[in-house]
Formats: C-alpha cells, structure tokens, sequence
C-alpha cells in the first residue's frame, strides 16, 4: 500500500512508523521490497556516500541526482528529500523554488529542513505552495559548527523548553511530521506527546512515533558507529569477505572457471585462424 503524508499522519498513536535513508536506485528498490513506511534522501550523503566530513557541502544538484535515482524504485514508501545546507536560508522565494525543484525534477513527495521558530516563514510559504514538509530539531547536523561538533541536544532546562517551544512553532507552521536527533528520551517523550503531529527518532529513544535509521549505519557499512545506531546486518563485513575470496580466485587462477565462460562451435578453430 502506498505510504502518502496523510497515511504517516493518520498512523500517529496507532502504529509506529519506520524510515531508513537510501542513495541510490539499489538501496531504495531494497526498500521498496520492505514494509518500511518511508524513505529519505539525506544530506548525510555527503558524508556516507561522497567522503565529506560533515553535510555543509552537500549541493542541491547532489540532491536531486540522488533523488531521481532513488524515485526510480521508490513507489511504496514515502520519498522525502533533504533540503540541504543554504538551500532555505537566503530567502522564502529560494527556498520555495529549491523546493518545488525537489519535487518536479527528483520525484520526491516531501522535504525536509532543519529548525525551529526561525524557519516558521519558509514552512508556511512551502505549505501555501503545497510542497509538504518534514521538520528537523534537536542535533541538527547543518548547525554542526554552531554547537561545537555532534553533540546531544536539550540537556539543559533552557534547551529543553526552546526544543519544545520550536515543535510546537512549527507544527502550526505545517509540518506533518519531525524528526527529533540526538536528544534525551524523556525530552522526545515529552515533545512527542505534546504534538499532534508524528515525531520520527534518531537518537532519541523509543517514545517517538517512529524511527528512522542511516543505511550505512544499520548495515554495518560506515565506518563511524554513533550510540543510537544499530546494526542491524553486517554487510560490511560480509563485502569484506566477499573481497578477499574474489582477489584470492582471481590471483589462483580458479575464477572464472568454465561455467562462467563463453562457448562457441570451433572456438578454438576460430581463435587460431584469426589474424
């Protein structure tokens, strides 16, 4: 069944909701064959798949490439694209276009941005525009050098009241869900019941609507293993292993053997005669 905004809305207090990011047109058909009710395109491409240190150099062509090669396979799972770094910060006719460029041109049905209350203006403009939005607090990873590197929000009662204040901002902005990074559970709980709208967890805890996890991460795929990341298969190590028996057949001699091969009537005819 076909997972839209108003179906993860609806799901809210009735089932929790799984998300996973996915890159490529092999990981989103992977998806695609899954339950798992959503996917996004996330900036943390930039670090994951394009060696980047963080997600700030992250380009909205970046994005769209790929989006599109996601949305080839994606038909089930809601698409959500990341909305990157200055793409929704010059001004809400930028952002609105950047936006509507996610849509039209890489096929997702949603974005998401990072912020609170100060993004109040672009939320609304997206919605008036009819652009669905997916909201972004706690560990925000484009505010990395702003909080002094990666580190867990909402610790104090100043934050925590700020990362509430802005959830509840920017649900009556428009969002239809927010994802809640890198804060307290008790914090994620809270907010989490206070909103009408779905909370998705990362780093968060389990009082959230749902989850959602990096590709990378919970495939044993990346070589940084934050707390909250779960691996759920290793697949890096069996890619390793994978690796090392290809280069030992290959410097054998014993890959390809015949069944991999080519035939042809007179082969050997044909190969000696030729000139």
């Amino acid at each position: 069944m076909k997972n839209t905004v108003t179906s993860f809305m609806a799901a809210k207090g009735k089932e929790k909701l799984s998300m996973v990011t996915a890159y490529d047109f092999c990981s989103a058909r992977m998806v695609q064959e899954s339950p798992v009710n959503a996917i996004l395109v996330g900036d943390s491409l930039g670090m994951v798949m394009l060696g980047y240190e963080n997600t700030l150099a992250v380009t909205l062509e970046d994005m769209l490439h790929h989006c599109k090669a996601v949305a080839r396979a994606c038909h089930d799972p809601l698409l959500v694209c990341d909305m990157p770094f200055l793409s929704y910060h010059i001004s809400v006719e930028e952002c609105v276009r950047n936006a509507g460029r996610l849509l039209s041109e890489g096929g997702c049905e949603a974005v998401k941005l990072e912020g609170g209350v100060e993004f109040c203006r672009e939320i609304k403009s997206l919605s008036r525009a009819s652009i669905p939005v997916m909201g972004h607090l706690g560990l925000t990873p484009q505010s990395v050098h702003a909080f002094g590197g990666f580190k867990v929000q909402g610790k104090s009662l100043a934050a925590a009241q700020k990362l509430l204040d802005d959830a509840r901002a920017i649900q009556d902005a428009g969002v239809f869900s927010i994802v809640l990074e890198g804060i307290p559970q008790a914090l994620a709980s809270r907010i989490t019941r206070e909103l009408t709208v779905p909370t998705i967890g990362i780093g968060a805890g389990a009082g959230c609507d749902g989850q959602v996890l990096v590709w990378h991460d919970m495939m044993g795929m990346s070589p940084q293993k934050p707390k909250f990341a779960r691996c759920f298969v290793d697949v890096g190590s069996a890619f390793k292993e994978a690796l090392c028996s290809y280069d030992a057949a290959v410097k054998s001699g014993e890959f390809p053997s015949a069944e991999y091969c080519y035939k042809a009537e007179q082969e050997e005819e044909i190969a000696a005669s030729i000139k």
